[in-house]
């Protein structure tokens, strides 16, 4: 019998294209993986690669090349777009760690020459010297409540309440502050978005798609040599805009001369849910260790009483430790949220890439919070007046391009996604960003997502494990009414 062997084809002696022609060639090929490699070159590889992935478009191939992508100083407008590919993996700068300097943003090249840019640069640097004039006197009331501890020394005590000052006072930070972004894709993924980019409303996005294609072709030349930008992205999202101000006419517009602070409408709603969906979840269950079909075992879910249901989902997820993920069947219930949230908020939000979000553009136009820090520091009086500056100059840029505009709106205001996530996903997100150590915005929102699921859906739900904090306290802890 064969002896089981586990290694790695290193990328420090193989090139990305040759490590995915030698996975893909054992499909057809009785030799080893390293065999396999050791007759391969660079040369050869590629041209495996313009046969049968470019040519036959077997694109799977190109998923077992892997890459390792460095983005720096980008906009966070434009990581927007780099951390929207569902199959890849991200790391970026903390806004609620690290603190901003006054000339870490990003100018947009649209403005270049344009009337409006010396007043876009003007409100940026507003923003970044209210941001940094804040955090003394919200740092000094942080420490006030949290005092050094006995034989604490500095850097202990800073790192220990940091996030706390910084978490309200990035609520000033314009999307155009920069940002370092790490990314991990295959190549079938970074060809992806490599055409995204190429195809984007933003001429940030689109320079940054032009640099990672010739980047990515250093080590996967033949993979991503066809990307390029898809005019069916550009034509439709141009058409559709169009259409929906067109035909619906846009919402009647916030006076620039007093933006709210407050959104009035319902900030979560529940639009869709399946009233069955805890059934067929338990049918699934059923289903997947049983031998029955799926009719006969949710006819059977059906008949039993409450209380044999509620054993069953105990069965089911009663097991469940803290690191622990749910059984795959849960996904089969789905969840669509329509959620207002500030920007901050959204940028933790959208690192959830296995729902399906769809965002509006970033606007000033939905009102702003105001953290309590903020307000308790004495700050309240500048940090209204930087977000109403703000909002006059992005109503100016929203005259000449709603897209540029983005970059001038601070993390602070408030922003429209519409999302659809299964009861798994739920799970991960909302015991995440429940978390004592997660940001408020992000608590109030995971929080109050819980409790319209808990609503709705009791019996699977009640294993999940959230702090005892409802999203009112969070709301009225951390946020001025």
């Amino acid at each position: 019998m064969p002896e089981r062997q586990i290694y790695l084809l290193s990328p420090k002696q193989l090139s990305p294209e040759t490590i995915a022609v030698a996975f893909a060639k054992t499909s057809r090929s009785p030799e080893s993986f390293r065999d396999i490699a050791a007759e391969l070159s660079d040369e050869k590889s590629a041209q495996f690669h313009e046969k049968w992935v470019v040519g036959y478009g077997h694109a799977s191939v190109a998923e077992h090349a892997v890459l390792h992508i460095a983005f720096e100083n980008v906009s966070r407008m434009a990581v927007e777009s780099i951390e929207s590919n569902r199959l890849a993996s991200y790391t970026e700068k903390s806004t609620r760690y690290q603190k901003w300097d006054g000339d870490a943003f990003s100018v947009p090249p649209e403005l270049e020459g344009h009337p409006l840019k010396e007043e876009f640069v003007q409100t940026v640097r507003m923003l970044f010297q209210t941001y940094a004039d804040s955090l003394a006197p919200v740092r000094a009331l942080v420490e006030q409540r949290a005092p050094r501890r006995e034989n604490e020394k500095d850097e202990a005590w800073d790192r220990r309440i940091r996030s706390q000052y910084v978490d309200s006072c990035r609520f000033l930070l314009p999307a155009a502050a920069l940002a370092n972004v790490g990314m991990t894709a295959n190549a079938r993924v970074l060809e992806s978005a490599i055409r995204k980019m190429l195809s984007h409303p933003l001429a940030e996005v689109r320079q940054i798609g032009a640099t990672l294609r010739e980047t990515a072709k250093a080590e996967v030349p033949t993979l991503v040599k066809y990307a390029d930008a898809v005019p069916y992205l550009i034509e439709t999202t141009k058409d559709l805009y169009h259409r929906a101000h067109r035909e619906h006419g846009e919402k009647q517009k916030n006076s620039v001369d007093s933006v709210p602070s407050v959104v009035n409408d319902e900030w979560c709603n529940l639009v869709h849910f399946d009233q069955d969906a805890e059934k067929k979840i338990l049918a699934a269950a059923l289903y997947r260790f049983g031998e029955m079909s799926f009719a006969d075992a949710l006819a059977f879910i059906q008949s039993l009483a409450d209380d044999e249901r509620i054993k069953l989902a105990e069965s089911l997820l009663g097991r469940l430790g803290k690191f622990d993920e749910p059984l795959r069947e849960l996904e089969y219930a789905a969840y669509t949220f329509d959620l207002v949230m500030d920007q901050g908020a959204y940028a933790e939000f959208k690192r959830h890439r296995m729902m399906t979000q769809t965002p509006q553009l970033l606007t000033a136009r939905l009102g702003y919070a105001t953290p309590r820090l903020i307000s308790e520091a004495g700050f309240e009086d500048r940090y209204h007046a930087a977000m109403e500056q703000a909002a006059q100059t992005y109503e100016k840029l929203h005259a000449f391009d709603p897209h540029v505009a983005q970059y001038v709106v601070p993390n602070g205001f408030n922003r429209r996604v519409l999302a659809e996530f299964n009861l798994r996903s739920a799970y991960h997100f909302c015991q995440l960003r429940a978390a004592s150590n997660a940001h408020f915005s992000i608590r109030k929102i995971a929080q109050r997502v819980y409790e319209d699921l808990a609503r709705v859906h009791p019996l699977l739900t009640r294993s999940m494990r959230l702090p005892e904090e409802p999203w009112q306290s969070v709301e009225e802890n951390y946020f001025t009414a």
